[in-house]
C-alpha cells in the first residue's frame, strides 16, 4: 500500500517494472487512464532492435480492480492485451467533465474486453460522484460484439449505460451461461421485457442488484424470483415497485440481504415478507419508503418466530414515530445494525425502548446493537444521552447523532467511551456489508465487563452529569 501520488508520471511504469512477477492481485484507489496505459503498454527495450518488445509486466496478473479519471478505449485495449491470465476486472471513473470520445469508452472498446475469453467477473461503472454522466458511446451493438467471447462470465456489473436496451442486456442473460451475479445501475432503458423468459434460461441468479432502474415494474421481480436460489436481491430506487413484487419476493426462501429503498411498498406489502422471508433475511433496508407507517414494524416482526435479522434500514421514513420502535424493541430481534435517521417523528422515548431492550438470555440492557444512527432524528434531546451512557448498550461501537445539537454532551458521550466512534457531521455508518465496521465478537472486549472490571468510570459520568445539568439549566 503506497501513494500513487509520490510517483511522478514519467517514473511511475518505471518504477512497476520492480514487481515480483508472482503478483495476482492489483489494486488501485486513483490512478489516471493514461498513467494505466504506459504502466502496461511493452516498450522498445535498451540497447534492442526498433521491432523487439519487452514482455510485459505483472505476467501473473488474475484480479485487476482500478478507478480511473476515465474508462478509454485506449486503456481497455490495453489491458486486455497485456494481462493475458486476467480473471477479474474491476474499473470505477468518476469524470470531472464530460469525456471527450478520445476520453471515452465507445463500442469499439467494449469490444476490446475479454479478448481471451478467461474473465469470470466484469465490473465497469461511471460514478456521478461529482458530474451527473454517462457511458453515452455505448450501446446494444458493443454487448452484442463481446457476447460470443462471455460465456464462461460468472459475474457482470454495468454502471451508467444509457444507451443500452432490453437487447443488450438480454444477450448477456442468453450468452452466460454460468452467470450467477448480475448489478445494473442507471439502466434508463432497462424494462420488465429483459426478465419475462428469464426461467427458459439455465441461469441460476444468487445476487441480482437493479439501482436506478425507473423502468422496471411488479412483473420484473415476479419473473426473477423463478430463480429460487436467490440471496442477495437490491432493488433501491426502483421507484414503480410495490406490494406485488414483495408477494414475489416471499417465495425466496434463501434470501440473506433484501434492499428496497425508496419503493412504492405499504405496510400490508411487508406482511408479505413475515409469512416468507424474513426468518431467513439478515439485512433489509426499506429506507425512503414513504408510505410506511408504525405499522410497518408489526406487519414485519411476529414476537414468536425466530428472527436471524442482523442490518435494519428504517432511515428517512416521516411517519415512523417513536410507537414503531417501542413495537420494534418488543420482538426482541437480535440486532445488529439499526439506522433510522432523518426520521422526524424519532425521539428519545425510542432511545429509551432500545436501552432497555433484552434480546435472548443477555441481562445486559440494549445489548445487540453495535451500530446505531440516530443522525437529524427530530425529537432527539439531552435525556436521549443518558441512555446511551454505561451500561447501557455495552457492544455499541458506531453511533450517528447531529454533531451541532449538544455538542458538549456529544463530546462527553465520546470522551466517556473509549470503545465508541461518534460520528456527527451525517456521514454514513458502514456502508458496505463486510467493511470490517467492528470485529467478531471473540475478538472484541465486551464494553460492560471492562466497565464492571474497573469499577466503571466515575470520572466521565461525573463529567456527562455536570454537562446535563447545565444543559437543564440553560432550557
Amino acid at each position: 500500500m503506497f501513494d500513487i501520488s509520490l510517483f511522478p508520471r514519467y517514473n511511475f511504469a518505471r518504477a512497476w517494472s520492480l514487481a515480483s512477477e508472482n503478483l495476482t492481485s492489483l489494486e488501485i484507489g486513483y490512478v489516471s487512464s493514461v498513467m494505466v496505459t504506459e504502466l502496461l503498454s511493452p516498450n522498445v527495450g535498451p540497447h534492442q532492435p526498433p521491432n523487439h518488445l519487452q514482455p510485459s509486466i505483472l505476467p501473473s496478473l488474475q484480479r485487476l480492480c482500478l478507478s480511473v479519471d476515465y474508462i478509454t478505449d485506449t486503456m481497455v485495449e490495453t489491458v486486455s492485451k497485456c494481462l493475458i491470465n486476467l480473471t477479474h476486472l474491476d474499473l470505477r471513473d468518476a469524470p470531472i467533465i464530460e469525456p471527450r470520445v478520445t476520453f471515452d469508452l465507445t463500442n469499439s472498446g467494449f469490444q476490446q474486453i475479454n479478448q481471451r475469453g478467461k474473465l469470470k467477473h466484469l465490473s465497469l461503472v461511471r460514478s456521478q460522484e461529482f458530474l451527473i454522466t454517462y457511458f453515452k458511446r455505448v450501446n446494444d451493438l458493443g454487448i452484442l460484439l463481446m457476447a460470443d467471447r462471455c460465456s464462461g462470465m460468472e459475474s457482470i456489473c454495468l454502471g451508467g449505460f444509457c444507451r443500452v436496451t432490453d437487447s443488450g442486456f438480454k444477450t448477456i442473460l442468453h450468452s452466460c451461461s454460468t452467470l450467477y451475479k448480475l448489478r445494473v445501475s442507471h439502466g434508463m432503458l432497462l424494462t420488465n421485457l429483459v426478465f419475462l423468459d428469464i426461467s427458459a434460461t439455465s441461469l441460476s441468479l444468487t445476487h441480482v442488484s437493479l439501482r436506478w432502474c425507473n423502468l422496471l415494474r411488479n412483473q420484473a421481480v415476479i419473473s426473477l424470483a423463478s430463480n429460487l436460489d436467490l440471496r442477495v436481491l437490491d432493488l433501491r430506487d426502483c421507484r414503480n415497485l410495490g406490494d406485488e413484487a414483495l408477494q414475489a419476493i416471499s417465495t425466496l426462501h434463501k434470501l440473506k440481504i433484501l434492499l428496497l429503498d425508496g419503493s412504492d411498498i405499504t405496510d400490508a406489502g411487508l406482511s408479505y415478507l413475515r409469512e416468507g422471508v424474513i426468518g431467513s433475511l439478515v439485512s433489509l433496508s426499506i429506507r425512503g419508503c414513504k408510505r410506511l407507517t408504525d405499522k410497518c414494524i408489526s406487519a414485519l416482526f411476529d414476537p414468536s418466530s425466530k428472527q436471524e435479522l442482523q442490518e435494519l434500514d428504517l432511515s428517512n421514513l416521516p411517519n415512523l414515530s417513536d410507537n414503531g420502535i417501542f413495537s420494534l424493541a418488543k420482538s426482541r430481534v437480535p440486532i445488529l445494525e439499526l439506522r433510522m435517521r432523518q426520521c422526524p417523528l424519532i425521539g428519545d422515548t425510542s432511545i429509551m425502548a432500545l436501552a432497555s431492550m433484552q434480546v435472548d438470555d443477555h441481562r445486559s440492557h440494549g445489548s445487540s446493537l453495535r451500530v446505531l444512527d440516530l443522525y437529524n432524528c427530530g425529537g432527539i434531546t439531552s435525556l436521549s444521552f443518558r441512555w446511551l451512557k454505561n451500561p447501557y448498550f455495552p457492544r455499541l461501537r458506531w453511533l450517528g447523532v447531529t454533531g451541532s445539537v449538544n455538542r458538549d454532551m456529544v463530546d462527553a458521550l465520546a470522551r466517556s467511551r473509549p470503545f465508541l466512534h461518534v460520528a456527527c457531521h451525517g456521514e454514513e455508518l458502514g456502508t458496505d456489508h463486510w467493511d470490517g465496521l467492528y470485529m467478531h465478537d471473540n475478538e472484541e472486549m465486551d464494553e460492560l465487563e471492562q466497565w464492571l472490571l474497573e469499577g466503571g468510570d466515575e470520572s466521565d459520568d461525573e463529567e456527562m452529569e455536570e454537562v446535563e445539568n447545565n444543559g437543564e439549566m440553560v432550557e
